[in-house]
């Protein structure tokens, strides 16, 4: 090694030992708050799984069926979905679905709270998206891997840690895409707007929104199928559901096993792609 590499990497800067304080800190101060936390959150969500299981799976399925041709109108997205189903539970994956497509619609209905007034906040001040833009870019590019270290030490097991873990993961894109919508909406419709009176808020509710719409749908999309692709990680702590069943095929070798449950994913992030997509029955 050269002088000059050398010399800078006998100085390194403790970048480890600064996270591994800080958490130590939250640990050692606050850790009867985030395991209270979790505690309630695993109660909730358990308790929704627990309850979705005293239905018989036939009931259950005919109303998610019935929801999709509500939301759709389509009765060939409703007989796909009922096929789509049928099939899991076909598979003896009906429990792990059930806790999987909870912790899925969970983290995106949280991200989407969180990040879509983010993006609208982040589109309407410009200094508050340069602020957001590299937090952004790092929880996208950072590894899956490092969400989960600091989420078990707070948190502990359960699928509590792995909702969180799923949300950090997933609410850049509502963000992104909510602020893409919103900076989207042509000026014209805006002035037009303005030059028949109307507020900010008026603007916003009844201009804004409704033309940036497609994309914030888009988004919301999106935050499920990246739910979706992480539960596999999710369940490395305690996380329960389909990603349960793939860790346990890889840890076995059991290519069946892991077929089975990686095919319920897809039929699930199928099921939920075209059940929220606009445009389907052309109603949207």
């Amino acid at each position: 090694m050269d002088p000059v590499s050398q010399f800078l990497a006998s100085y390194k800067i403790p970048i480890g030992a600064w996270g591994k304080a800080f958490f130590t800190f939250l640990t050692d101060n606050f850790d009867a708050v985030f395991r209270g936390f979790s505690s309630g959150l695993n109660l909730v969500l358990d308790g929704l799984v627990s309850g979705l299981l005293t239905l018989p799976p036939v009931l259950v399925i005919a109303l998610i069926v019935a929801l999709a041709y509500f939301l759709q109108r389509s009765k060939g997205l409703a007989v796909g979905v009922a096929l789509g189903l049928i099939f899991i539970l076909n598979q003896g994956l009906w429990k792990q679905t059930l806790q999987t497509l909870v912790l899925v619609v969970a983290a995106a209905a949280a991200s989407m709270a969180i990040g879509v007034p983010l993006g609208i906040w982040a589109a309407h001040k410009q200094k508050v998206y340069r602020v957001l833009l590299p937090v952004l870019d790092m929880m996208q590019t950072l590894p899956t891997f490092v969400y989960l270290i600091p989420v078990l030490t707070l948190f502990g097991l359960g699928n509590a840690p792995g909702l969180i873990v799923t949300i950090i993961f997933v609410i850049p894109t509502a963000v992104r895409l909510t602020h893409l919508g919103v900076t989207s909406v042509p000026t014209a419709i805006i002035e037009a707007g303005e030059a028949f009176g109307a507020t900010k808020r008026q603007l916003l509710w009844k201009v804004e929104l409704p033309a940036a719409l497609p994309t914030i749908m888009a988004g919301l999309t999106q935050c499920i199928m990246l739910s979706l692709s992480m539960v596999v990680f999710a369940a490395l702590i305690g996380a329960g559901g389909l990603g349960t069943e793939i860790n346990r095929a890889l840890g076995s070798r059991k290519i069946d096993l892991g077929l089975e449950a990686g095919l319920a994913i897809v039929v699930l992030a199928i099921v939920l792609d075209r059940m929220t997509r606009i445009g389907v029955g052309g109603k949207k």
